[in-house]
């Protein structure tokens, strides 16, 4: 899945360690998230999402277009 985590992480000049512990996970697993080796669960993408102040799905694309109900 593709994020903008990286871009989001260096507008505010923070580490992959400092976003790590603001989000209580290592900073192994925020460089997976990253590089689009991991997708974050639920939960944690719904963190993420209230860190930076958006829709989630302003931070990650899954890829499909349009809409369930198209």
């Amino acid at each position: 899945m593709n994020n903008k985590l990286k871009i989001l992480r260096a507008m505010r000049n923070w580490s992959q360690a400092e976003l790590a512990e603001r989000l209580d996970v290592s900073r192994q697993a925020v460089n997976a998230i990253e590089t689009g080796k991991y997708d974050p669960s639920l939960p944690l993408a719904f963190k993420l999402a209230r860190l930076f102040g958006m829709p989630i799905e302003e931070i990650f694309d899954d890829g499909q277009k349009g809409h369930a109900d198209d």
